[in-house]
């Protein structure tokens, strides 16, 4: 039986492995997805067990998507822009890292209608999503792209992979189309960002990367203020349908079925 993890700190809220062992289900694959919560003394003995086919895939969350690089042998080209790995396979003896989040976000802005094209986008949090976010709105003609994370020096760095992307102080919010929380600020229900978003007009979108719960704070913020608002489930469960085609050759069938599964 071959086995897939995800793993990240924290781990608890993640689906991941509902999702994964559906799709095995359904496409009667022998395997088992599991979650494990790590630190970072794990990553080089996790890259070793891959190597020795003790693990079949890896699918990384926060924060190791950036530290995870240094025990790899190789990057794919979207892996290597964002210096952001989501997914790591074996092939012809290397371990390589890949990133499936910078298609997760398009796919799923894309359901949403929303055309990013010449708008301005506000991005908060410097985590390491953050990168394939801003890939991801470049290849969609955004206008600017903005980030502003409480560490300020943490955000400057992203100017070391992009060009024309404004940092903004902690606290200074500016007239934008689009609103990202990339923080794992809502993964409880007592998070709560401490921006003032009545600066922010009505008839913005907000959204909200995190999945579960379904509906962040920031996300009943924006709401309450007369904004589109939309959470990160289709991001999720496209960035794992192309993790999942890179492991096992075919995109797995994204039916009604999952939204029970992930409720």
């Amino acid at each position: 039986m071959k086995k897939y993890l995800v793993i990240g700190n924290p781990i608890q809220h993640s689906l991941s492995p509902a999702l994964h062992n559906y799709w095995f289900k359904k496409e009667k694959i022998n395997a088992m997805y599991e979650k494990k919560q790590i630190t970072s003394s794990d990553l080089k003995d996790l890259i070793f067990r891959l190597k020795k086919d003790e693990i079949n895939g890896i699918n990384v969350t926060v924060p190791f998507k950036k530290e995870i690089i240094k025990y790899l042998d190789k990057l794919s080209p979207e892996a290597e822009e964002t210096q952001s790995v989501n997914t790591i396979y074996k092939a012809n003896g290397s371990t390589i890292g890949h990133n499936t989040d910078i298609q997760g976000f398009r796919l799923a802005i894309k359901e949403t209608k929303y055309d990013v094209n010449d708008k301005k986008v506000l991005i908060i949090g410097a985590g390491g999503v953050v990168p394939s976010i801003i890939s991801a709105l470049r290849k969609m003609n955004a206008l600017e792209i903005i980030v502003c994370n409480r560490t300020k020096d943490k955000a400057e760095n992203f100017k070391n992979l992009f060009k024309n992307i404004k940092i903004i102080d902690w606290g200074e919010l500016p007239s934008v189309d689009m609103v990202i929380n990339a923080t794992s600020l809502g993964l409880k229900n007592t998070d709560v960002i401490n921006l003032d978003f009545s600066k922010i007009n009505r008839g913005k979108f907000f959204y909200d990367v995190i999945y579960n719960p379904k509906e962040t704070n920031f996300l009943k913020e924006g709401k309450k203020r007369g904004n589109q608002t939309e959470n990160g489930r289709k991001m999720f469960i496209y960035q794992a349908a192309a993790a999942f085609k890179i492991w096992h050759g075919n995109l797995p069938a994204i039916d009604e079925e999952i939204d029970n599964i992930l409720d």
